[in-house]
């Protein structure tokens, strides 16, 4: 009988290395796109079912095997789940939800700390790459969150389990790639909602106040100091907490750093490559070697691969160590300025519609085009 499974059990399988055989049933460019670690595409049609040529190609890929089929909402490969049993496959599963509930799949990780007040969590989300965080204090029992995605639950949740209330919602900046829940969060529970104090140049519509660079804020003895570093956006902020963590947004990644077009489109891209130069070099790397950087992404393929770490595992680095290793930062002006602007990664999918939404200069209630909206790996970085 075919089973299912769910998106999270499809990790634990993944995780632990599993023998099984994924098959991924969404049509070959929709596959391409994006799909989970070790899929093999399978297109499949449920009005015409699976050719003979098909089903071989299943067969080769099989080789005894446990097959999980998956597809974009679960309904097609659950179809296909069912042909192959009819077909004599005895441990057939599908995905619940597909890929849809595989882009919301999360795993929330501490990050130490030298502070025993200081409670830091670093909120995944393993298929997008995207990194929100939760930042607070033991003693007072109070926390911020940054980069809250639209799965605000994930957040209220990794609060709430280490003890404390949400304050504060903070932005680094209006994202490209992703829908921000940091507006619907706060309005929710009824705390501010804070962005850069030049966001009012992007006519940004939500309600928000605005935090201007080296403004402080606190959470009980425990400091966060917004700084200006303006080149993915205009307004982009990083936070530095306590001192020694800075949480980057997307101006400087673990392998890379974030891309100037979006907002400034390829025309001004070097205005924008320019004011990311002078963040990274003027405010970034004027500090201590031993702070360590959180960012707002990590580097997720279209094949499902983490380039950086591993799922559930911190995604930190030493600023001193991106010093000494990430070529971007050892270039002069002029050839930094160079390489952003000629060397332009494909843009994230819908960026120009995310970015609406997350401006309120458009809305989005419906789940499903919410999701559609967001499918795919993110495209942040330069």
């Amino acid at each position: 009988m075919v089973k299912t499974i769910t998106a999270e059990q499809l990790a634990e399988k993944t995780d632990a290395n599993e023998r099984f055989t994924l098959i991924d049933t969404r049509p070959e460019d929709s596959y391409e796109a994006w799909h989970v670690r070790d899929a093999e595409n399978v297109p499949y049609d449920p009005d015409e079912g699976l050719s003979e040529d098909k089903l071989n190609g299943v067969n080769a890929l099989d080789a005894g095997q446990p097959v999980v089929a998956i597809c974009g909402k679960g309904l097609t490969s659950t179809a296909f789940a069912f042909e192959l049993e009819e077909y004599g496959y005895d441990d057939v599963s599908a995905v619940i939800g597909g890929m849809e509930e595989w882009s919301k799949l999360y795993e929330t990780v501490p990050i130490e700390t030298t502070s025993d007040d200081l409670v830091l969590r670093q909120i995944q989300r393993r298929a997008k790459g995207c990194l929100g965080y939760v930042v607070g204090s033991k003693e007072a029992e109070e926390a911020v969150v940054v980069d809250a995605t639209r799965q605000t639950d994930q957040f209220k949740v990794a609060a709430q389990d280490a003890g404390l209330s949400i304050t504060r919602v903070l932005d680094t900046h209006v994202h490209a790639d992703h829908i921000s829940g940091s507006p619907a969060l706060a309005d929710k529970i009824g705390v501010p909602y804070h962005l850069g104090d030049t966001a009012s140049e992007r006519g940004v519509q939500y309600e928000y106040k605005p935090l201007s660079d080296r403004e402080v804020i606190e959470v009980g003895d425990i400091e966060i100091e917004a700084l200006h570093t303006p080149g993915h956006t205009s307004e982009m902020l990083n936070y530095l907490v306590d001192g020694e963590l800075l949480l980057t947004g997307d101006t400087l990644f673990v392998d890379s750093v974030g891309r100037t077009e979006l907002q400034f489109g390829e025309d001004d891209a070097s205005r924008g490559a320019e004011l990311l130069y002078d963040s990274l070099h003027e405010t970034i790397l004027e500090l201590p070697d031993d702070t360590t950087i959180l960012p707002g992404h990590l580097t997720v393929t279209s094949d499902g691969r983490y380039e950086n770490g591993s799922p559930g595992e911190p995604l930190e680095a030493r600023l001193g160590d991106l010093r000494n290793e990430l070529d971007f930062l050892g270039l002069d002006r002029e050839a930094f300025v160079e390489r952003l602007i000629e060397d332009v990664p494909e843009k994230p999918p819908n960026y120009e519609a995310v970015i609406a939404i997350n401006t309120g200069k458009d809305t989005v209630d419906d789940e499903n085009e919410a999701t559609e909206l967001e499918l795919g790996p993110n495209n942040c970085a330069a």
